[in-house]
């Protein structure tokens, strides 16, 4: 089994976005490890330089594409590297994300602009753009969702909108591409550790705090970790899943179960 889990996307290509850091970061190393190729994009590029190495350390090929996916052109940049590279993408993983705090009386139209920008729109057209390969490939594509998009939760208005569109989109490009050979799923972790709350404007003392009291809300008592949620979209790009899509995967120890507090 060990053997098998090392080769297991042996000649599969992977691209995958957020890739600098937590979840996405997590997620390539996952798939190298398994024998992926890798394409990477992320907004950071010292980390994608970090990152790139750890790739080479792995003797997997690789491509880092700095990005910012807001910015108009950065979509078609990454699929066209991404395939000038490596020919083609089998598997396409949307872990970017972004977060920030406001209510429906606070949230200003640029702080809603912003954040369906990144989680929703930049997907759509990632999704979209990438089709023709996938289709081809008869590959998949999962999204990185949140357990917000699922349930309701104050003072982050458009990022519970956002991921909440995002696991509709998930659904309705499963139904659509189902008979083309392509699955798509998501996945809806609860609070994990990465650095997108303190992007979002928390300081240490804030994200800090906000871990612990995170131990109460989360049913198994504590926050998760990136590998953790790396290991389920591993599944789900696999041929061990290969009669499932249109899911979207709670992977948050307990806490879609619980009342907002």
């Amino acid at each position: 089994m060990e053997k098998f889990m090392k080769s297991e996307f042996s000649q599969k290509n992977l691209l995958i976005t957020g890739a600098t850091s937590g979840i996405g970061r997590a997620t390539a190393l996952r798939f190298a490890q398994a024998g992926a190729n890798i394409a990477a994009v992320g907004r950071d590029e010292t980390e994608l330089k970090h990152l790139e190495q750890a790739l080479l350390d792995l003797k997997v090929r690789c491509v880092m594409i700095p990005a910012d996916l807001a910015r108009g052109g950065s979509v078609d940049l990454a699929l066209t590297r991404t395939i000038e590279v490596l020919g083609g993408i089998d598997i396409l993983v949307n872990a970017a994300g972004h977060i920030s705090n406001g209510t429906i009386q606070t949230t200003t139209t640029e702080a809603w602009d912003a954040m369906l920008d990144i989680n929703l729109r930049s997907v759509f057209l990632l999704m979209q753009k990438a089709l023709p390969s996938l289709i081809e490939r008869r590959g998949n594509i999962v999204n990185v969702s949140s357990v917000t998009g699922l349930r309701a939760f104050p003072g982050v208005l458009a990022y519970c909108v956002s991921k909440a569109g995002l696991d509709q989109l998930t659904r309705c490009a499963a139904l659509e591409l189902a008979a083309q050979g392509v699955r798509v799923n998501a996945v809806n972790p609860g609070v994990v550790i990465t650095q997108i709350h303190k992007r979002g404007g928390m300081s240490n003392d804030q994200y800090a705090a906000f871990l612990e009291h995170s131990r109460e809300t989360h049913p198994l008592g504590r926050v998760g970790k990136p590998e953790e949620v790396a290991e389920l979209i591993a599944f789900l790009a696999s041929d061990r899943a290969s009669w499932i899509t249109g899911a979207s995967y709670s992977i948050d120890g307990g806490r879609a179960q619980t009342c907002a507090r």
